[in-house]
């Protein structure tokens, strides 16, 4: 998992060339005027999901972690927290859906491991296939919207 603002892009860029389109389509396009949806960039190596949402308790969440994409999360306006923990040898809630790459853990059993972290306008995270993360949390609801963008690896 990274946490950081798009000032500091080419710290990661070298990470893949997917990755790297990813970060730099962020920087060049205006998403408060992007319409709420998905568009591909790649076909599905590559893929841009725009969303508004409110945030919700993180009682009322799931962690998720994805074996076939990174996950590239830019947050255009607003503010969430998102939970995140090493996969180790926890056991999903339920099994892995390979049409959606995602798998599902529960937020009871593991919560005394994660950290949860603030993600402000103008910051992403990036999560890889080892990260479980639980995004779109915060005490009290809080419109969002954000940008995700799935690297295929």
């Amino acid at each position: 998992m990274i946490v950081d603002s798009l000032n500091n892009i080419a710290l990661y860029t070298s990470l893949s060339p997917r990755l790297a389109k990813a970060l730099q389509h962020l920087v060049e396009t205006d998403f408060t005027q992007a319409e709420v949806g998905t568009y591909e960039l790649e076909g599905k190596d590559l893929f841009v999901i725009v969303n508004d949402y409110e945030t919700k308790p993180r009682e009322q969440e799931s962690f998720e972690v994805h074996r076939r994409y990174i996950d590239v999360q830019y947050v255009v306006s607003g503010e969430e927290e998102f939970g995140y923990l090493p996969l180790a040898d926890q056991t999903p809630a339920k099994p892995y859906f390979d049409k959606h790459d995602y798998a599902e853990f529960d937020y009871e059993s593991n919560k005394a491991d994660a950290a949860f972290i603030p993600l402000k306008a103008g910051m992403f995270a990036l999560f890889f296939p080892q990260d479980m993360h639980m995004p779109g949390t915060s005490a009290t609801p809080k419109a969002v919207r954000k940008v995700v963008i799935k690297v295929g690896i």
